[in-house]
């Protein structure tokens, strides 16, 4: 008994192998089957910035080459993936962050095949505080006969904050524009700040302009 079921095991061996083989590379097959890649470029997120800190230069996205099934390639939302980069530990000044699978939130079915770059510049400066004027920047003319006697902002100043290399340069705000043409009495409008660009913060958003105007005296003295 024990002869035959040696034989069963040892008899066309060679056969036995090749099969052996045929029926490993079917099962390879049939899991591969369906597989592909793609290349997706992902907004970094920034976390735990420490306070009196500002990030002023980075890279926006990063290209992940990403695989797995077509179907669950297809089916990929946006919520699904996502690149952090813990900041608690930055310091001011330009550094380099390596970015691995670590930093990545991605399905587990998925796999992450090569990222790119695979570290990002990271430029820090300090935070700063001022307040500075608001500039009402006024347009247009009031109708024929007519003149601005006065304008008044409320309030008159604002304090902005962000980067130290941005806010140093900055000595005033101004509002949007703010069209007169054809004003013939006093006029009051809630005029939006114009923000400049660089990450600022301000503590108000719009001021109160009240722009007043006169009958001005006609050619030759008369009223």
């Amino acid at each position: 008994m024990k002869t035959k079921f040696i034989k069963i095991f040892t008899q066309n061996i060679g056969l036995k192998l090749i099969s052996l083989i045929l029926a490993i590379a079917l099962w390879f097959f049939v899991i591969s089957g369906g597989r592909s890649e793609i290349i997706i470029d992902v907004p970094i997120q920034f976390k735990n910035m420490p306070q009196g800190l500002e990030l002023i230069d980075s890279y926006k996205t990063v290209s992940i080459n990403i695989g797995g099934q077509e179907r669950l390639l297809k089916n990929l939302k946006p919520d699904d993936i996502g690149i952090f980069i813990d900041m608690s530990k930055v310091e001011k000044g330009e550094t380099y962050f390596p970015l691995s699978k670590e930093n990545i939130k991605l399905p587990t079915a998925l796999t992450i095949a090569k990222i790119s770059p695979n570290r990002v510049k990271l430029v820090v400066e300090e935070t700063l505080k001022k307040t500075v004027p608001i500039k009402p920047i006024i347009v247009g003319s009031p109708a024929e006969g007519f003149s601005i006697s006065n304008v008044e902002i409320t309030p008159k100043m604002v304090a902005i904050e962000g980067p130290t290399g941005v806010i140093v340069r900055i000595y005033s705000v101004k509002t949007r524009l703010i069209d007169i043409t054809g004003l013939t009495e006093d006029f009051q409008y809630n005029a939006p700040l114009n923000i400049p660009e660089g990450n600022i913060r301000v503590s108000i958003t719009e001021v109160k302009v009240n722009v007043a105007v006169e009958k001005g005296k006609i050619k030759g003295g008369r009223e």
